[in-house]
């Protein structure tokens, strides 16, 4: 994908805002359980930007290789938890909107493991990275792992 715009240099302080909301969000839930759905809708997106950036940290937050290869198939995969089916379930409702109706069913798996304010957090979480992966896509360009930081980015426009 070719670089159309760096958003960071043409509008640094709206992306500096953006970039905090996105990481005090992101910390309102465990990591890994954030970083699991961060990937599975930028799959959807098909960014793949966020999807190399999130799968490197899924693995950083101890995610295995096996996990991160299913979760396009984690309806059908047996590793993974009931919270975190609920959460992808709520992932893939929210991220596909346009698709259908699955939401309510969704919200029932959602609401039986996770407490009002993770729900919220776990909606805002979803609503983020969607964004993130419009704006990747949007505008181009890349990002890579820092040397030695894992949970660094470095943009390449």
């Amino acid at each position: 994908m070719a670089a159309r715009l760096n958003p960071v240099a043409a509008a640094p302080a709206l992306m500096k805002l953006w970039y905090d909301a996105a990481v005090a969000i992101s910390d309102s839930l465990d990591p890994a359980l954030a970083e699991l759905v961060k990937t599975r809708a930028s799959q959807i997106n098909g960014c793949a930007v966020c999807t190399n950036m999130h799968s490197i940290l899924s693995r950083w937050h101890g995610e295995t290789e096996q996990r991160i290869f299913l979760l396009p198939a984690w309806r059908d995969a047996p590793c993974y938890t009931d919270r975190e089916r609920a959460a992808l379930g709520w992932t893939e409702a929210l991220t596909r909107l346009c698709e259908g109706h699955e939401h309510e069913r969704a919200y029932e798996a959602l609401k039986a493991v996770f407490t009002e304010e993770e729900q919220v957090s776990l909606t805002l979480i979803i609503n983020i990275i969607n964004g993130w992966n419009r704006i990747a896509v949007g505008f181009g360009g890349w990002a890579e792992p820092a040397v030695g930081k894992p949970s660094a980015m470095v943009v390449v426009a």
